[in-house]
């Protein structure tokens, strides 16, 4: 029984693996449930076993990326210094740690931002909520850094928050 359960999870690994590097190389699109089958060296059958559809798929690769991204970066700032200027130098050092070691996430979550922002479901929803729970957590940090005198309050923090993101999201689109 625990092999099999193993040789499930070591299938759904391969599996959204290939997706994810599918994804980000060639969209999500220009990709279907045959070559991610391939290159997990499984058959399209097995896709459909574990997921469904190759919506399901992504949807399941943002929740990975909402736990690596958003958590990681919630915890970043949650241990970080007194001062909110801590608090948001944390989160961005920890932005560029996710280009190291979740390269592909991050650039899923952008890449999927982009193809999907015209496109109402399921994936446009997922992708709002990480991107709508970050900007929560820069506007709070941005309000309170406004309250206490660190950051400037002649810009709305809505459009503070934006640049912050922004400068995140294309930093990594330039990088990549």
């Amino acid at each position: 029984m625990k092999k099999k359960i193993e040789q499930r999870q070591a299938s759904i690994e391969r599996l959204l693996d290939a997706a994810l590097h599918l994804f980000v190389s060639k969209g999500y699109r220009s990709t279907n449930l045959e070559q991610i089958a391939g290159a997990a060296s499984l058959t399209k059958g097995a896709v459909y076993f574990y997921f469904g559809s190759k919506e399901a798929v992504l949807i399941e690769l943002l929740n990975h990326v909402q736990t690596a991204a958003f958590d990681g970066a919630i915890r970043a700032v949650e241990q970080a210094g007194p001062t909110m200027t801590d608090k948001l130098v944390a989160f961005l050092h920890n932005a560029a740690k996710l280009g190291i070691t979740h390269r592909d996430e991050v650039l899923l979550l952008i890449l999927m931002s982009l193809e999907f922002k015209e496109r109402a479901g399921k994936v446009r929803d997922c992708v709002g909520r990480i991107y709508g729970r970050t900007r929560v957590v820069i506007e709070r940090l941005i309000r309170a850094g406004q309250k206490s005198g660190e950051f400037r309050n002649d810009v709305p923090v809505r459009e503070l928050a934006a640049i912050v993101m922004a400068n995140h999201d294309g930093a990594f689109l330039e990088w990549y």
